[in-house]
């Protein structure tokens, strides 16, 4: 090949990777590395992550026979520089765009990509499965998990790790720990042993041992396994691992390839029992700016290249996000009670604002949603008043804590759901889409979902205010509307929405929860253009519903329409529920809509594209209510309002 010919430009699977020679798999990391860092500043994306595993990604390439041998990614937000070596780098500036790669690891992109990923802590639990799948169909094969020190925090992963021992599986699991350092000389010393004790003849030696060592008597046997139990854990600190049943090897330098490729070798070629090798990388690697960020540029949008300046969108109107957390910080300040809780995303919930007001109220239980629940259970047990939050997509993973541990004991655990309803890049494993369905059908919940910023103000005292139970605010992704919020917010009535344009009786109402009200206010005025009466009202809780408000609207108008960004199940069901329950539809007069998100998940794209899909933005809106057939005659007559 021409030395003038990137290395990087003769790859075009895995394959070529394996037909590198050792020597020039530097040079290859060092152009991944630059294509990475070229590729995230035009689409943005999670960058830190996949720069700390671009050696550990071309190692594990050149190692092991991809996509025959099974490479499972945790989380999948650090799968950037795989991506490119195989085969999708003519598309890697489309990640995370509508029509383009997903930012995570995807079965139906790639068949490189053996199970896709964007929530933690999975990788192990599919790696055993794919292995006893391997091992029932009697095929040759290695299974790889490559999984994080954060991700590790998580129970799912030791309970993997707990049945893969047990099993005693063929099954390579690689941790990525970007939380620690190796000194030079401790390194050096760390990538001998794990290259000794990961061959074939420290290990045929170890299992001699052990057969002598159970020929003798038990005190002697055991004296020997404590011995060498405490030799290695000396060296390697493998003795958590070694308890769950894995060989440990490590901990090694992830961006040493002369460490990384004998260990890898070593480990592909053991053929028995479940083998954990400790990597340690560093967030960021090779690139200036990540390496001196705080969060090494976990999530970044379009930055340039050279001064790493990130190129964010100019509004006048504060995030969702950032209302919550000042409204919180607010709070607290008045009511020593008020405590913060999060599973490790401090700053996508804003609680690292509040944090930082309130350092020994502040709660980060790491990757443990299912803990977060229960602990936050635990705090309304004692009579703190704890705020839960997390993520709509994230609050899934403690769902039976939510049921069992806090709603069956009607405990005011206050559960803030962030990114809830379509989260734009993201696409379909972030987005909200389920939380008002699950959570509404609990009795005793209380379920809220505020329509701009004041109102996220107004939900905020309430639920500081509340104690009679369980209850949610869900906001989404983004930017408010803009307009102003009080100081501090009104306590609500429970259960009480609001007519906001109308006189409660016309043509058709328009019934809306959280924010999909500016929209519905929108396709009010262009319905009102064509000769419609309308009426919009804010439910402002999807639980307990306004019974008065529903069945007024019902009674004044000939058509119903629920708007909400969430799954069928939620608060147009609801709505639905109590019509029956009430008669309101026995006489057939009433037509009712309910829209809702579509019955399939959506990919990635912007947030205004994903709307337009769902059929939740203002035309679709327009065209809901002009499906219905209703005449439109200047000056009609109104019914009366009931």
């Amino acid at each position: 090949m021409s030395l003038k010919t990137p290395l990087l430009d003769t790859i075009k699977d895995a394959a070529d990777v394996r037909r590198l020679p050792q020597d020039k798999l530097a040079q290859l990391a060092a152009e991944l590395r630059a294509e990475t860092i070229d590729a995230v500043s035009v689409t943005g994306g999670h960058l830190g992550a996949g720069l700390g595993v671009v050696e550990l990604t071309v190692a594990l390439h050149h190692t092991f026979n991809t996509p025959h041998d099974r490479l499972i990614w945790d989380v999948g937000h650090q799968c950037y520089p795989h991506k490119i070596l195989t085969g999708r780098r003519d598309r890697i500036r489309t990640l995370r765009q509508g029509g383009g790669l997903s930012g995570f690891t995807k079965r139906s992109e790639s068949e490189y990509d053996p199970f896709g990923a964007a929530h933690s802590s999975t990788s192990i639990s599919a790696g055993l499965g794919m292995a006893v799948a391997r091992d029932l169909a009697g095929i040759e094969r290695n299974v790889v998990a490559v999984i994080g020190d954060g991700a590790m925090s998580a129970g799912m992963a030791y309970e993997a790790m707990n049945n893969a021992g047990a099993m005693d599986s063929r099954l390579i699991v690689i941790l990525n720990d970007n939380d620690m350092s190796i000194a030079p000389p401790t390194g050096a010393m760390s990538a001998y042993l794990a290259r000794l004790i990961s061959g074939q003849t420290y290990r045929s030696l170890r299992e001699i041992g052990k057969q002598i060592a159970g020929h003798l008597p038990k005190f002697v046997e055991r004296g020997a396994q404590r011995a060498e139990e405490f030799a290695r854990g000396f060296w390697t600190g493998g003795t958590l691992f070694e308890e769950l049943g894995f060989y440990y090897v490590g901990p090694i330098d992830g961006h040493n390839l002369d460490h990384l490729l004998p260990v890898l070798k070593n480990v592909r070629d053991a053929k028995t029992g479940p083998i954990l090798v400790h990597v340690v990388t560093q967030k960021g690697k090779g690139y200036a700016p990540a390496e001196a960020s705080a969060d090494k540029y976990h999530g970044v949008v379009k930055f340039d290249v050279v001064t790493g300046a990130q190129v964010k969108a100019k509004s006048n109107a504060p995030s969702y996000t950032r209302v919550f957390a000042e409204s919180l910080i607010s709070e607290a300040r008045r009511d020593p009670k008020v405590v913060a809780i999060t599973a490790a995303m401090p700053s996508g919930t804003g609680l690292d604002l509040f944090g930082q007001v309130h350092p020994d109220r502040t709660f980060d239980v790491g990757i443990a949603e299912q803990h977060a629940v229960t602990f936050a259970a635990g705090l309304a047990a004692e009579g703190f008043k704890p705020f839960c939050a997390l993520y709509s997509t994230f609050l899934q993973r403690g769902y039976d804590q939510v049921v069992h541990d806090v709603a069956l004991q009607g405990l005011p655990v206050r559960f803030v759901i962030d990114r809830a309803g379509l989260v734009g890049a993201d696409g379909a494993t972030h987005a909200g889409a389920f939380d008002v369905a699950f959570l509404a059908c609990l009795p005793g919940m209380t379920v809220m979902a505020p329509a701009d910023e004041a109102e996220l103000t107004h939900m905020m005292a309430t639920m500081a205010a509340f104690d009679d139970g369980p209850s949610a605010v869900r906001f989404p992704r983004g930017e408010g509307v803009g307009i102003e919020r009080p100081d501090r917010g009104e306590i609500l009535p429970i259960g009480k929405g609001r007519l906001v344009h109308g006189i409660g009786a016309g043509d058709v109402a328009l019934l809306s929860l959280g924010t999909r009200l500016g929209p519905c206010l929108e396709a009010a005025e262009r319905l009102e253009a064509k000769g419609l009466k309308v009426s919009v009202a804010d439910a402002r809780f999807a639980k307990p519903l306004d019974r008065d408000l529903i069945l007024g609207l019902s009674a004044g108008h000939a058509a119903l329409v629920t708007v909400e960004e969430g799954a069928v199940g939620g608060f147009g069901s609801h709505v639905l529920q109590l019509l029956t329950d009430a008669g309101a539809l026995d006489a057939g007069a009433l037509k009712v809509r309910a829209m809702v998100l579509p019955d399939i998940y959506i990919d990635q794209d912007s947030q205004a594209r994903q709307l337009a899909e769902a059929g939740l933005d203002v035309d679709a809106i327009v065209a809901k209510v002009e499906s219905l057939g209703l005449p439109a005659r200047a000056g009609r007559s109104l019914p009366k309002a009931g």
